[in-house]
Parts: structure tokens; C-alpha cells; sequence
């Protein structure tokens, strides 16, 4: 017999006097209002019907329920909420199996954790992830968690949402078994003799003290100002110590203060600003090309990188260089990447062995003619990379993807280099290579629909977050830090220090400062660059000359010991007298009297300019929406996700006293840095960037 509460997506299938209650909400299972109703809806008839003697949860092949519908976050709670159901799932009279085969996660653990037995597939995967954006578990989840693992053990689990893999969540108590096989007809089968073990009902099991109180210490240091750490552990602390009721009220106020706080709204809008990078106008109907063999050309530091992030893929990787001495030292460069990761026991010596045999160095460019898609790498210099795309031209394979990892240069220039621009487009991997998530995907004037389409598909297959941005100088990313830069060094050259600049912007939530930033990578890239636009440069733009006098001291940065800093053997920076004299000085050759900057005012200004440039970078067509400008600062540039973004903090804030900022930038930075007619727009109409749309 077959009971049907649809156009509900959960239905009950009776097997003898077991009923299993599937949840189809695709893709994933989310615990929207329709989800909720109907689990509801079925647990008020299975409570009343006394042919039912067991209930069996389950999700479909491959599936659980993958937590809560993070749309409706952004709207007043809407009855029935979460907790009713739990509360209906924890109040049945009968035993209650989860079949958990696929994830469950946030509100989807927290429905297994009111299920009397928990059963796994090892594919399941359980995590309670509410403070990924910034939440606290509402439904019993900080409650329920510690009776089953200790406190100890739940802190780390609720404060970092981390996920387990089904026979993690094996050894730590969180599920009764992992099964092979037909894991719905194995809970079937045990769904009778399961005894009713409502978490609600039993204690907290006894801990230590010091362990305990180290899981809060860890917890706290890695909160970085996280207002829902710091309430959840205080939560699953309480757990121990109040009666369980008192404990869900304290949990569900928690849950609703966090829910509106400025950090969790931030982390949502990253969570869906992820989800709408994808969308890209103009793909409809582009098949992807398949991508089997990979070469990349040149095995310098970035080069390197990339090999191992396509090898960590399971890509076999061509990796070529000039000469063959270069291609050894190479090799060799990437296999200590390698064996740092098994020192720092994130790889074990067999896997990094696995794939390091998938990345062959040699100056052969043989492999170029079998490869799909092949990825330049070489020295930034137009034509150094215009050169090795017309040798590429000849060697390469119709239908092969030519990426360029350039940082600047102009895309439709390299491309141009061949005979096949539609094939040509920019891969911007960000340094390590192997281990940051942003890859700007740039778009020449002629690249095909079915390449951007291709690599797409191809960065997720890497692990990567792409974004799509136009042809300019600079692109999304380094166009606008390029602005950022620039303004910090005139913050310097107007009175601030550069250790009062850093300061300022870690306060903020960066993890390093501009300075000390520019120090780790090196001032002579930026010092080049400079030079390279010195010919085209405005001259009624202001110039910072502080830079190229370290530069042509040799203070190039960490790597010669000294550059905004003083660095000693092992790497340690201080404030440096020889900067501060150089900084003096070129105060005193513009007659600038140097003032005082409050840490607000530092903070202001560059979030303001960053805001600034990335509305001209979205009035030109060269980012797609606000909220990408936004991945990208957050992913490769260290802006701080609690703050969602520049583009997000300038909304925060709002655009009239962002402007009036921009106005006061403008006035000290002469050409370049003027309002754009877009911010200038958005703030006489009381509107924000994340509401603006290209007409």
C-alpha cells in the first residue's frame, strides 16, 4: 500500500507494518516550507495509525536531506518551522531509523539526531555546517550532538561545521552502523527491534575538563570574530548542565539573534554569490569540450602551482620548459610542494607519490599535439607569451583550449597571435597556484561560447571557484587592487605608516596588511608593472614614488630581507628605519606636511576606492554582477568574508557616505581615482550595488 501526500516531497511507502518516509525535494533535499509541511503532515498521520509500528527516514538513492533552504534565511521565519518538526519527530511513539545515504547536514543531521537509530551508507557524509554562514544549529543540534559525542568532541564539530565521512561519524558515536549495500531494506529489516533512545532524554556523558576547556580555546582562535562560535559553545556547554528544554530555548534565541547578524548576512550573500558566478549570459547551448591531457607551459613558481592543482585532479599534466635544465628544476620544484604537504601531514608519502607521477617535466612539445587544453604560464611579458602562442598555433590541435595565466596582459592581443582567437582565452590562477580557490576566467573579444563553457566545468573539476570577467588591464582583480595599492601608498605619503595601514586593515578582518602583502609577493612585480604604464600613464594622476625608491635600494621584499619591512632569518617583520627615512623624504621633496590617520579612516578610504573602481569595472561590462567582484576579493585577494565583500561592505555601509568618501579620494588622488557615474547614480537613487541589473 502506498500513501501519497503529494504534491507534498515526502511521500510513505509501508513495507508490512514499517513506514518509510522519503523526502524528494531535488536537487539536494533542502528543508523548505513544503519539505517541512509534509514531514509534519506524515508524522501526525503515523502517530495515529496503529498499523505502523516502525518509521524508517530516508532520502532516495544516494541522498538524505542536505539541511535548510538558505533562500528563506532572508525572509521572517514561516511556520512550520524546523523545531516543530524535530519536536513531532522526538514526541512519536514508535522507533524512528534514519537511512542516511548521501549528506546530511545542518537541519538534516539535526532530523537524524531525533531519529532513534542512525544508520550510513559509506558514501553519507554528517555535519552540522550552520556556522559555515555564520549560524548556530536551530533545532536541537547543540542539544542533542553532545549526548551522543561528549562536549569535548561536539565543540569543534558545531564551532567548525565540519563535515564527517560516514565512518568518522562512526567512531564518534554519531551513527549506529555502516552498511554495504541496500542500506533502505537493511533499515527496513531493523526498524522493528529498534528500541526507542530519544537523545532529549539522556544525559550528557561525564568529560574532561581539560579537554574541554582546549576545544574552547581552539574553537575561540579560530573563530576571527565570529559572533555564532562564540554562542554555540556556550550552547553545547549548557548542555551539560540545564534541563534539555531549557537548552532548545536557549538555542533557538541564540539561532534567531546570530541569524541577523551583519556576519552571518554577509557569509549568505558569499553563499550565493558562489552559486550565481555560474550563470554566465551568452553560454546557452555551448557543449563543453572534454578535457583529458593537459600541458602547461613553464614550471616556474606558478607553473608549478597549477601542475599540482590539475594533478591533485587527477589530470596527467605535461609540464614544459625551455631547455632541459630548466625542466628538471622544475620537476624538482614541484616535488617539493609535494613533500611539504606530506611534512605537514596533509598528504600521505603514497598519494603525493600517486600524484607527482601524474606531472611529467621535460622540454619536449611533443605533448602539446595530444593535449586538449593547454595552459601558458610563462614570464608576464606580451612577448614572451605572444611567442609561445604562435609556436602553440603550429602545434596544437584543432579544438584545443589555449589559456594564458596572465595577471595583466591583454587577452585579445596574445590571442591574436595565432589563427585561432575563438580557441584563445585567460586562466588567472592566484598564487599558490595549488592551494587558492579563485580562478578568474577572462573572456577575449572572440573566444567561443563552448570554451568558456569548457572551462567552467573545468575549474570545479579542479576545485576551483571561477569568475567570469571582460578583457581590460588588470581584469576584475588586479584592476581594482591595482586602486587599493595605489591609495594606501597615499595614505603613507600623506602621514600614515605602513605598519598603521596594516594595522588598520587587519582590525578589519584581512589576514595581512597591504604592505606586508606586497612584501611576501615581492615589489618588484608591482615595480615592473609601473614601469610598463609609465609611458600611458596620466600625468594629472598622483604618483607614489616610495615604492620604486625601495625597489631601486634592492629592498624587494622578504625575499632580499627588506622592503616595507626589515625581515630577520626566520622571516619575523619589523618597522625599519631605512623605510621610515625613505618615506621622510619623499615627503619632504612634495613640501607635504604629514597628519594623522584614525584606523576608521584608513578603513574607510580603501574600502571605499576598492567599491569605487569595481562600479567602473561593472559599468564597462568587465565583472557580470557586484556580487562577483565580490568571490573574487574574498577568494584571491584576502578580503575578509565576514565582510562580504567590497562591493557588499560598500552596500553595508551606504553609497552616499561611501561617495562622500570617493569624492575625498578623488581629491587626493587626482586622475583615475574619480566617482563613477554609476556609484554617483546608485546613491542619488538610494540604492545599492547588489540591487543594481545591466540594462
Amino acid at each position: 500500500m502506498t500513501v501519497d501526500v503529494r504534491p507534498s516531497p515526502v511521500s510513505v511507502t509501508v513495507r508490512g507494518r514499517v513506514a518509510v518516509v522519503t523526502v524528494d525535494h531535488p536537487p539536494v533535499n533542502a528543508l523548505s516550507g513544503p519539505a517541512r509541511q509534509g514531514l509534519l503532515d506524515v508524522l501526525s498521520a503515523l502517530a495515529a495509525d496503529a498499523a505502523i509500528a516502525a518509521v524508517v527516514i530516508a532520502g532516495g538513492p544516494g541522498r538524505f536531506i542536505a539541511g535548510a533552504d538558505i533562500r528563506e534565511m532572508n525572509a521572517p521565519p514561516a511556520p512550520p518551522l524546523l523545531p516543530d518538526v524535530v519536536a513531532a519527530l522526538d514526541g512519536l511513539d514508535k522507533p524512528i531509523v534514519a537511512a542516511i545515504d548521501g549528506p546530511a547536514l545542518g537541519g538534516g543531521l539535526e532530523i537524524a539526531l531525533a531519529c532513534d537509530c542512525r544508520l550510513a551508507s559509506p558514501g553519507a557524509s554528517l555535519g552540522l555546517t550552520e556556522a559555515r554562514l555564520g549560524l548556530v544549529p536551530g533545532a536541537g543540534g547543540t542539544q542533542r550532538l553532545p549526548r551522543l559525542t561528549g562536549i569535548a568532541a561536539a565543540i569543534p564539530l558545531i564551532c567548525g561545521g565540519r563535515i564527517l565521512k560516514a565512518d568518522e561519524a562512526l567512531e564518534a558515536g554519531i551513527v549506529d552502523a555502516v552498511l554495504d549495500g541496500d542500506l533502505l531494506a537493511a533499515a527496513v529489516a531493523r526498524a522493528p527491534a529498534v528500541a526507542k533512545r530519544r537523545l532529549s532524554a539522556q544525559p550528557v556523558p561525564a568529560g574532561d575538563e581539560a579537554a574541554e576547556a582546549a576545544a574552547v580555546a581552539t574553537a575561540f582562535k579560530q573563530a576571527k570574530g565570529l559572533p555564532a562560535v562564540e554562542e554555540a559553545i556556550a550552547l553545547v556547554r549548557a548542555a551539560g548542565s540545564v534541563p534539555f528544554s531549557e537548552g532548545l530555548a536557549r538555542e533557538r534565541g541564540a539561532f534567531l539573534k546570530v541569524r541577523e547578524s551583519a556576519e552571518a548576512k554577509a557569509l549568505r550573500h558569499l553563499f550565493f554569490a558562489e552559486r550565481e558566478a555560474g550563470k554566465v549570459p551568452g553560454l546557452e547551448g555551448a557543449e563543453a569540450r572534454p578535457i583529458g591531457r593537459i600541458t602547461v607551459i613553464g614550471a616556474g613558481t606558478m607553473g608549478a602551482g597549477i601542475a599540482i592543482a590539475l594533478a591533485d585532479a587527477g589530470f596527467p599534466v605535461a609540464l614544459i620548459e625551455r631547455d632541459a635544465a630548466a625542466a628538471v628544476t622544475g620537476a624538482e620544484r614541484v616535488r617539493g610542494l609535494y613533500d611539504r604537504q606530506v611534512k605537514a601531514g596533509r598528504l600521505t608519502v603514497g598519494d603525493a607519490a600517486a600524484r607527482l607521477a601524474r606531472v611529467a617535466a621535460s622540454d619536449d612539445w611533443s605533448a602539446v599535439a595530444t593535449s586538449d587544453l593547454v595552459i601558458e604560464a610563462a614570464f608576464e611579458d606580451l612577448g614572451v607569451k605572444r611567442d609561445i602562442f604562435r609556436r602553440l598555433d603550429a602545434v596544437a590541435r584543432p579544438g584545443t583550449v589555449l589559456a594564458t595565466n596572465t595577471s595583466y596582459l591583454d587577452i585579445d592581443t596574445i590571442a591574436a597571435a595565432t589563427a585561432r582567437p575563438q580557441d584563445v582565452i585567460g586562466l588567472h590562477f592566484f598564487s599558490p597556484a595549488h592551494i587558492m580557490k579563485l580562478l578568474e576566467v577572462v573572456r577575449g573579444a572572440r573566444t567561443a561560447p563552448d570554451v568558456v563553457a569548457t572551462v567552467l566545468r573545468f575549474a570545479k573539476k579542479i576545485g576551483k571557484r571561477p569568475v567570469v570577467a571582460g578583457n581590460c588591464d588588470g581584469f576584475i582583480g588586479n584592476r581594482i587592487y591595482a586602486v587599493y595599492r595605489r591609495h594606501a601608498e597615499y595614505l603613507v605619503e600623506d602621514g600614515a605608516s605602513p605598519e598603521e595601514v596594516d594595522a588598520a586593515l587587519e582590525a578589519y578582518g584581512f589576514a595581512m596588511g597591504i604592505f606586508a602583502v606586497s612584501d611576501l609577493s615581492g615589489l618588484d612585480i608591482a615595480f615592473a608593472m609601473r614601469q610598463r604604464r609609465a609611458a600611458t600613464r596620466d600625468p594629472a594622476e598622483r604618483y607614489v614614488s616610495i615604492p620604486d625608491m625601495l625597489c631601486e635600494a634592492g629592498r624587494l621584499g622578504r625575499k632580499t630581507g627588506a622592503g616595507w619591512y626589515a625581515y630577520d632569518a626566520a622571516g619575523k617583520k619589523a618597522v625599519d628605519p631605512v623605510t621610515t627615512g625613505i618615506i621622510a623624504r619623499a615627503r619632504a621633496a612634495k613640501g607635504i606636511v604629514p597628519r594623522r590617520f584614525t584606523a576608521e579612516e584608513i578603513e574607510q578610504r580603501l574600502v571605499a576606492v576598492m567599491a569605487n573602481e569595481g562600479a567602473k569595472v561593472l559599468a564597462e561590462g568587465i565583472a557580470l554582477r557586484a556580487s562577483d567582484i565580490d568571490l573574487a576579493f574574498v577568494d584571491g585577494y584576502g578580503f575578509p568574508r565576514l565582510r562580504g565583500g567590497p562591493m557588499w561592505a560598500a552596500d553595508q555601509t551606504g553609497l552616499a557616505r561611501v561617495l562622500r568618501e570617493v569624492e575625498a579620494a578623488h581629491a587626493a588622488g587626482g586622475a583615475g581615482s574619480e566617482p563613477s557615474p554609476l556609484l554617483v547614480d546608485l546613491a542619488r537613487r538610494g540604492e545599492t550595488f547588489a540591487q543594481w541589473r545591466r540594462p
